[in-house]
């Protein structure tokens, strides 16, 4: 097939990450026969340096084309300043309002040879498969914002449309899992809260009759995210409440560095990234982990593209990657040795080729 995959490496690390995504994408186009044009844009803190713009007019034109879009990270001290007039998280916030992004997939499954890279005990991560679906443009990032010499305001809305389409990519996705799904809001404080458990209820029970639906308060989540890892199948939440329980579940699997993301809206077309961020104190040297980035192109030729065979070989590859000891040093530990971001990529790489 033709496919044409817009590629925004962003700040600090993304470059990096991507360069080995973007080599991964090549080696799968090479194995089974497919022609993916890689084209390059600015984007982020590097495109406020070009253009004025984190998200320039060129850009975001060319995610409108694309099939897919793979995105590094974004931002760092340069443009940190949260009192700036233009910000790089400006850009990937308009660019998923844009396209329409609306859900949020992070997969979190613990690799068994990783299992001692967790600060968690290891027989709590044995058998751990938790898919997050996190609503990605409603909510308080989304709201409108006040800001006066003594007091400011950040406004918490949803839509019954809004928790509506983000129950049903939960339920279609139990469907084909588990069948289990765990609502997560603030329902006893909140109003935004409880008018997104009773959309999501109607939605389960008129919908997905057969999936079992459990209603859980955000505090409550975050411990049990530590405590009982393996219970959770399908968890879809808020903006906010998504972002943070994401980072935490990163823990899970041993580093931010392993976990990939994909926003996707109504139609295939969606974005693929890494859940860390630019990292820039490790930018340059060599030893970031680019393993969530090549396992954002699996997702990409999974949910944009509709190859499975492909992406299930990068999964597999990147699985025996990982049991080669190819590790960067976040995932290394003590007593193994360290490998580089392009001798990870080039590892990946030739599982792919051996498949």
């Amino acid at each position: 097939m033709k496919a044409l995959v817009a590629v925004l490496p962003g700040d600090g690390i993304g470059p990096e990450v991507i360069a080995a995504g973007t080599r991964c994408l090549e080696a799968v186009a090479h194995r089974f026969g497919h022609q993916f044009e890689l084209r390059p844009a600015s984007f982020g803190g590097a495109a406020i340096d070009a253009h004025g713009d984190p998200l320039p007019d060129s850009t975001l034109g060319l995610c409108r084309q694309a099939d897919a879009i793979l995105l590094g990270a974004i931002g760092g001290p340069k443009w940190s300043n949260p009192d700036a007039r233009i910000r790089p998280e400006q850009g990937l916030l308009r660019l998923r309002r844009e396209l329409g992004l609306f859900a949020n997939l992070r997969p979190v499954v613990p690799h068994p040879a990783l299992l001692d890279a967790s600060p968690l005990k290891p027989e709590l991560l044995a058998g751990v498969d938790i898919m997050v679906v996190r609503e990605l443009t409603g909510g308080i990032y989304f709201g409108a914002k006040t800001r006066t010499a003594t007091a400011a305001s950040d406004v918490c809305e949803y839509t019954v449309i809004e928790v509506e389409r983000i129950a049903r990519v939960a339920g279609r996705l139990a469907a084909g899992r588990r069948r289990s799904v765990v609502s997560v809001d603030k329902a006893n404080v909140l109003e935004t809260s409880r008018l997104w458990r009773s959309v999501v209820e109607r939605v389960m029970r008129e919908e997905f009759p057969q999936i079992k639906l459990e209603h859980m308060l955000v505090d409550a989540a975050a411990m049990h995210l530590l405590r009982r890892p393996r219970d959770f199948d399908v968890l879809v939440t808020e903006n906010m409440f998504g972002d943070i329980l994401t980072d935490e579940a990163s823990m899970l699997a041993g580093s931010l560095g392993l976990l990939p993301s994909a926003s996707l809206g109504e139609g295939p077309r969606g974005l693929y990234e890494p859940i860390h961020g630019s990292a820039p104190d490790i930018a340059g040297r060599g030893i970031a982990n680019p393993y969530a980035s090549i396992l954002s192109v699996a997702m990409l030729l999974r949910h944009s593209l509709q190859l499975e065979q492909e992406a299930a070989a990068v999964d597999n590859a990147v699985s025996r990657a990982i049991d080669a000891g190819a590790l960067t040093p976040d995932i290394a530990g003590a007593g193994r040795a360290a490998s580089t971001t392009r001798e990870v990529g080039d590892t990946v790489v030739r599982e792919l080729d051996r498949q």
